[in-house]
């Protein structure tokens, strides 16, 4: 159910461990900009209102039709058939809110070395916590960083650079993506940021890390009335204390509050256009921000599309199928074939029927050794995880499934590929942004009664994710603030933009990508074949990287969809 839940290779770093942006913590910044505010500033207020009108004709977002049976919605998900997106301010764009006050206006970002990540310079810009009301409430802060290219006289613009989710964390990403993508860090200013809520900027409190690891105990697969009773009453206790410690910040951590303070970001940059790269729950910034400032937009990457044209809802009722799709279709083939290796099973059917004996092993007697516990549910999220990139992911996974088998005599070296893989589930942190923004910007179905049955045709057919639907939805369904005005995405006013998705993609699969396209009007979509791994620039796909890197750097926008095949060093794309 999260769209990018932990993107680096040792699947549960913390990139911005250490990270000290706030401008006070060094009185002799690197730089100063002083931003005039006319003509940019101004475009950064351009609002829907806080409670637009649907526009006349359109239909009612999906959040709020009459329940489809799963069935038929799975089938038009499978399908790719466009669903109507979130009913929402067409003309988004044309409203506008009182204008910026001058604390925000005005303000500088006194720039300083990121602490651990030499190569960016940081700073903190200051917000309104509701954007529609700004002098309402408390400020949020919000962490930016910077990765200047050295040449100067080369450079062509600032590349604005978002993390997935909801709730990872950006701030240090530039550093990394300017490692791994060199001429795109030549031409650029590669900027990042923590978006509200989450790392160094004003952060979302909802639990404690024990209370979340209750939140995930247990077995998401029991159906009996008592475990129902449990999940349902975790979710409700989730939701709960979200709202109490959130000391009223909820109703402002959206991705629409969010591309408010991007374009605030641009102004204080002095940038009139900037160009975007977004992975995962990334696109769905990108693609806001696109249908709130299109004038703003200069060229845009969107990589792992989540179905940023709908709600939330919907898009999740997609994942259990794309999870297990590429576990079965993607994992236990490669597990097979490396058989010699792992001894987990020589065909595809034995690697999985040994997984799911493990699993019941675990359900009945979960290990637990010193710190460790892995039960049920702990499986299933490793699992999860792991599959997100077949390079780095399957090995650890496999070495963790091997060294279970055999726990009482594992080494070292496997007791340690056991922690990193099933050693921990989502970080509060993440957990409090990833429900403050699934829960808020789209609409929620709130019957309980719906998301029961639901449940249990989603963990008969694809159990892997489908199991913990239950108690992910139900958090939204008892969550206690309004959503957010709601954005509609067309493409309206943007330049052609560029979007990335694999067939596989198990957290943000291709159905979602392809009506996102759809909905994108004059978007051009790379599909990359072979392949399921969740995020695909920078990355080894040569067809793929001059793509991309032809888009950015030489402004050549490609002619129709393409496709990548992958893996293939040196393949070309072709016309699709």
């Amino acid at each position: 159910m999260n769209p990018d839940p932990i993107p680096k290779a040792d699947m549960n770093a913390d990139p911005n461990a250490d990270v000290h942006p706030n401008p006070s913590q060094n009185p002799k910044p690197s730089s100063e900009v002083t931003v005039n505010p006319e003509p940019d500033v101004p475009a950064t207020v351009h609002a829907a209102t806080p409670r637009p009108h649907v526009r006349a004709g359109a239909r009612r977002p999906p959040g709020r039709r009459r329940r489809a049976s799963l069935a038929g919605l799975t089938a038009a998900l499978l399908a790719a058939v466009a669903l109507p997106a979130t009913a929402g301010a067409g003309s988004a764009t044309a409203a506008a809110v009182p204008g910026v006050p001058a604390r925000y206006a005005h303000q500088q970002l006194a720039w300083q070395p990121c602490t651990g990540e030499p190569s960016l310079e940081c700073a903190t810009m200051t917000a309104p916590r509701d954007w529609h009301h700004p002098a309402d409430g408390p400020d949020v802060t919000i962490a930016v960083s910077r990765h200047l290219t050295t040449d100067r006289a080369q450079r062509r613009g600032t590349l604005l650079m978002a993390a997935g989710g909801p709730g990872g964390k950006g701030l240090l990403r530039p550093a990394d993506f300017a490692r791994s993508a060199p001429a795109v860090a030549a031409a650029y200013d590669v900027v990042g940021f923590d978006q509200r809520g989450v790392g160094r900027s004003t952060r979302a409190v909802c639990e404690t890390p024990e209370e979340v690891d209750a939140f995930f105990a247990g077995d998401f697969r029991d159906d009996s009335p008592a475990a129902r009773d449990r999940v349902i009453a975790n979710s409700r206790k989730m939701a709960a204390d979200c709202e109490r410690n959130s000391g009223g910040l909820l109703p402002y951590l959206t991705t629409e509050q969010t591309v408010r303070d991007l374009d605030l970001f641009r102004a204080l940059l002095g940038e009139r256009r900037i160009s975007y790269y977004g992975p995962s729950y990334a696109t769905m910034i990108g693609a806001y921000y696109a249908t709130l400032f299109p004038q703003r937009v200069e060229r845009m990457v969107l990589d792992s599309n989540v179905g940023f044209d709908g709600s939330w809802e919907r898009f999740q009722l997609g994942q259990p199928m794309s999870f297990q799709r590429r576990f079965e279709e993607d994992f236990l083939p490669w597990l097979a074939a490396h058989d010699s290796t792992y001894h987990l099973g020589a065909t595809p059917a034995e690697a999985g029927a040994r997984w799911e004996q493990r699993r019941a092993a675990l359900h009945d007697d979960p290990l637990v050794d010193g710190t460790l516990t892995v039960g049920a549910n702990q499986l299933d999220n490793g699992t999860i995880q792991a599959v997100y990139k077949a390079e780095q992911g399957f090995p650890a996974l496999a070495a963790g499934l091997a060294a279970l088998e055999d726990w009482p005599h594992a080494d070292r070296t496997a007791r340690a590929a056991v922690q990193l893989v099933f050693g921990q589930y989502l970080a509060a942190d993440f957990v409090a942004e990833y429900f403050a923004v699934t829960c808020a910007d789209t609409p929620w179905t709130r019957d309980l009664s719906v998301w029961t049955a639901r449940s249990a045709e989603l963990t008969a057919r694809w159990p892997l994710a489908g199991a913990r639907s239950l108690a992910f939805a139900a958090v939204c369904a008892g969550w206690p603030t309004p959503t957010a005005p709601p954005v509609h995405v067309t493409g309206a006013g943007l330049p052609p933009t560029l979007m990335l998705n694999s067939v596989h993609d198990p957290a943000t699969y291709y159905e979602a990508a392809l009506s996102a396209h759809r909905a994108l009007r004059g978007s051009r979509l790379v599909t990359v074949t072979g392949n399921g791994d969740h995020g695909q620039y920078p990355g080894p796909n040569t067809c793929v990287r001059d793509v991309v890197e032809s888009y950015l750097l030489a402004g050549r926008t490609p002619a129709r969809d393409l496709t990548c095949p992958s893996p293939s060093p040196s393949t070309s794309p072709t016309a699709g």
